[in-house]
């Protein structure tokens, strides 16, 4: 069976795996599976017709994990836009208008009216973002849906459609694997797992340390309570929003608890100012951060920036991604009044400047070797945590892999996979079927904001349109979809049809 790229029923049932038959499969199981069986369910789709392939209970599971362990925790506020909510297809009431509701009081209001100039953007608390979206899963039936097990692999079907091969818990099953026949399949995968830079991960597999040089993505809460109990010195890497985060969490304890923990900061690139091609593209800079609200600028969502990118291919796409990318961070005030106490008390140094080796010191330290402009350097350090952010080559991950060697799926300009402007993926038709893909395994494509929360409403709306002109759901028109909306105002449970 592997080495056929398509594969006719009786070879599957040869093989002796169960077969179940469904109209369309979301494999991953998170947020971007969530928000699209929310539009199809918003449009009528039944759930018998929809299968979520995951190994996770719930679709905020992993995002709940990332954002905990990167010192976001449940009262904290995330980088995403009052209106993005992947509980409410229609983004109002607004993050801020129900938090306003919420403890009867106008200053989240207030907050919106008076940003990014008079105040910092306007964010929800991610435990509001979890509890909306558990009240929105229990609304459209999501559970009924969801099929624990671990996606192995899709493959086109004799005959148009696709197999899904999943392997389900142990011990759940009198086999070990089942596939599910489907017209349409959907890819919500996320990322591939980690990114460790080449010098943090020599060093982890050489001494086999793992407690002292981490990713910020990984559970380190370690670090901070070793730093209560004895001073100590930690190099962050990395200039992005995990970074300011993490930044911000060790100044928090020094300031909560009279600690005298020093932070050495290292910038791959140390932007000293506003940087940009011309006066209507350019980005506020400074102290080695790049600083932006969110993600792209804010018209890759739905103004002339989206409208572009849409016309562009190639070198001129990839070259367009280029200019508008870049690691950046919102710019908080808070911290930035922390930065500057740092530098003053002389225990903040941010510096420019590319890793070469870490090797522990003679007195148990951890000694990185930092080449820049002057030469190389010796920094030392207690604990590293790396900021740099997660895996990003999708052929890391099983199932897209596999899309890419036996199912026709291509690259786009950033090595992502390569999706229509209605988010199928190029190649991989099955006669009357289609295959989807949405988050950041697309990123690359004719949409930039591809792995936000707005983002994945975008690619579920393209999809859910294109659906309906396969003959799968309806189009929600405005008539259907008021009447949804009173139906999500007071919980009312979905109706089918």
């Amino acid at each position: 069976m592997l080495d056929n790229e398509i594969w006719p029923d009786d070879l599957v049932a040869e093989a002796g795996i169960p077969v179940h038959d469904v109209p369309l499969v979301t494999v991953g199981g998170g947020i971007g599976s969530f928000v699209l069986v929310d539009y199809l369910r918003i449009a009528g789709a039944p759930t018998a017709d929809i299968r979520v392939l995951s190994n996770i209970d719930h679709p905020w599971q992993t995002y709940e994990y990332l954002t905990r362990v990167s010192q976001i925790p449940g009262p904290e506020r995330i980088r995403s836009d009052s209106s993005s909510r992947p509980d409410n297809i229609w983004g109002f009431p607004s993050y801020a208008l129900s938090e306003a509701w919420r403890e009867r009081t106008l200053r989240p209001l207030a907050h919106v009216l008076g940003e990014p100039i008079f105040a910092d953007y306007w964010t929800p608390r991610v435990g509001d973002v979890f509890k909306s979206m558990a009240r929105e899963s229990a609304r459209i039936g999501y559970p009924k849906m969801l099929v624990k097990g671990v996606a192995r692999m899709v493959r086109r079907r004799a005959g148009g459609g696709y197999f899904t091969v999943l392997t389900p818990p142990a011990a759940t099953g009198p086999t070990k694997r089942v596939a599910y026949r489907s017209r349409f399949v959907h890819l919500a995968v996320g990322y591939p797992g980690l990114r460790f830079l080449p010098d943090l991960q020599e060093f982890r597999e050489k001494y086999g340390d793992f407690t002292r040089v981490v990713n910020a993505y990984e559970s380190h809460e370690h670090v901070y309570e070793a730093l209560r109990t004895r001073p100590g010195t930690v190099m962050v890497r990395g200039g992005g929003i995990v970074a300011s985060r993490v930044l911000q969490r060790l100044m928090d304890d020094r300031e909560r608890y009279g600690l005298q923990t020093k932070i050495v900061h290292i910038f791959r690139t140390f932007v000293t100012g506003a940087h940009g091609p011309h006066l209507w593209s350019r980005r506020k800079g400074g102290d080695g951060w790049a600083y932006q609200g969110f993600n792209y600028p804010k018209s890759v969502w739905g103004g002339q920036l989206k409208a572009k990118m849409r016309r562009l291919d190639g070198a001129e796409r990839a070259a367009e991604y280029k200019r508008m990318g870049g690691t950046n961070t919102p710019k908080r005030r808070r911290w930035q009044q922390q930065m500057r106490d740092g530098r003053d008390g002389g225990w903040y140094e941010a510096s420019q400047g590319i890793v070469e080796r870490v090797e522990p010191a003679a007195d148990g330290t951890l000694v990185s070797l930092v080449a820049g402009d002057a030469g190389t350097r010796k920094v030392g350090a207690d604990y590293i945590i790396d900021c740099t952010g997660l895996e990003a080559d999708i052929a890391e991950h099983r199932v897209l892999a596999d899309l890419l060697a036996h199912g026709g799926a291509g690259r786009n300009p950033l090595g992502r996979l390569e999706v229509e402007r209605h988010f199928e993926v190029k190649g991989t038709a099955s006669g009357d079927g289609a295959l989807y893909a949405t988050g950041a395994a697309t990123l690359g494509g004719y949409f930039p904001g591809v792995d936000t929360f707005l983002g994945l409403q975008i690619g579920a709306l393209e999809i859910a349109d294109d659906l309906a002109r396969r003959g799968f759901g309806r189009r929600i028109g405005p008539v259907r979809s008021t009447a949804q909306w009173v139906r999500w105002a007071f919980g009312r449970p979905v109706r089918e049809g």
